[in-house]
């Protein structure tokens, strides 16, 4: 089985490509749904971020109040380090453990922070989707509450494109029609399944 990474800046497409990924049947492991995961009411994880940020970040239900933790962390680099030295390992061990029990010939990590992190060289590979700057600012407002100050906040703490690419193993560019990036993933996934069989392939001496 092959471990492949799926990566790229905010409003890149990556929810669009990891998407059409899973409706192709590939298993996909989304690193932002398994943060939601360990830091739901409950889990250890919050009573940690709350000792680390403040009680402020917890809701009157204990839950934890991601806005106000996003205000937190982008405005200080030293608290986003805090927070991500207690998250990313959890959401580390729990992909991993969720790959080790697919049954398919290659799985997606889709992992926002991945260069950041530096978890590249974890990978056999590593696809990115890249999108021009003002494209993904646009997506990024239509969707969600972010403003486009929020948006510069998220865009500058992470990687570049040219960061990214000295680790792409697949580029898919997410700068035109649903229909030309389904195709570009079509490729990819046939690409990923023939290299998954090219390693399964027991050597002939």
């Amino acid at each position: 089985m092959l471990r492949v990474a799926l990566t790229g800046s905010i409003g890149s497409g990556k929810t669009a490509v990891s998407d059409y990924l899973s409706s192709l049947g590939v298993v996909v492991l989304d690193a932002d749904q398994f943060a939601h995961e360990v830091t739901a009411r409950g889990k250890d994880a919050v009573d940690q971020i709350a000792k680390v940020l403040g009680p402020a970040v917890l809701g009157p239900d204990g839950r934890l109040d991601r806005a106000a933790v996003r205000e937190l962390v982008f405005a200080d680099p030293k608290k986003r380090a805090q927070l991500e030295a207690i998250i990313h390992p959890r959401v580390r061990q729990k992909m991993n453990e969720a790959a080790k029990r697919a049954k398919a010939p290659y799985v997606i990590f889709s992992i926002p922070l991945l260069v950041e992190t530096r978890q590249a060289d974890n990978f056999d590979r590593v696809v990115v989707v890249e999108a021009p700057s003002d494209l993904r600012a646009k997506r990024v407002l239509e969707r969600s509450g972010l403003d486009h100050d929020a948006f510069s906040a998220i865009n500058d703490a992470q990687a570049s494109d040219a960061d990214r690419r000295r680790f792409a193993s697949d580029i898919i560019h997410n700068d035109g029609s649903l229909q030309s990036l389904h195709a570009q993933v079509d490729a990819l996934d046939k690409r990923l399944t023939d290299l998954s069989r090219e390693k399964m392939r027991p050597v002939r001496k």
